[in-house]
């Protein structure tokens, strides 16, 4: 098993717990998987679960990938990814609702 890092742009949906004026949110989640399809399944699978729409994911990978890519990687985020592995489980970690803005995959940067 892996952690991938993932971004997801949710839609609005009843009881999805967003802010009453937002259009939408995006997530940053750490899941783990055998590969990152996996983790994507089973992160829209959960996301559905808690009534949440979820309209796209982006893969940025595991660990080792983003260190080879030059992200900077804080000791929280790393807590937060191994117990993602240790649960395996999904873990939202970052939550940016939208206000009629575009929806962006920066929340990572």
């Amino acid at each position: 098993m892996k952690v991938y890092t993932l971004v997801v742009q949710l839609g609005r949906s009843t009881g999805d717990g967003l802010p009453e004026d937002a259009t939408g949110a995006g997530l940053v989640c750490y899941a783990s998987g055998n590969d990152e399809a996996e983790a994507v399944r089973e992160t829209v699978a959960i996301l559905k679960q808690a009534d949440m729409a979820p309209l796209d994911v982006t893969g940025y990978g595991t660990l080792e990938e983003r260190l080879a890519e030059g992200h900077e990687i804080d000791d929280e985020e790393r807590a937060l990814m191994q117990r993602a592995l240790d649960e395996n489980s999904v873990i939202i970690a970052q939550m940016q609702p939208w206000f009629g803005d575009e929806p962006t995959d920066d929340l990572l940067h």
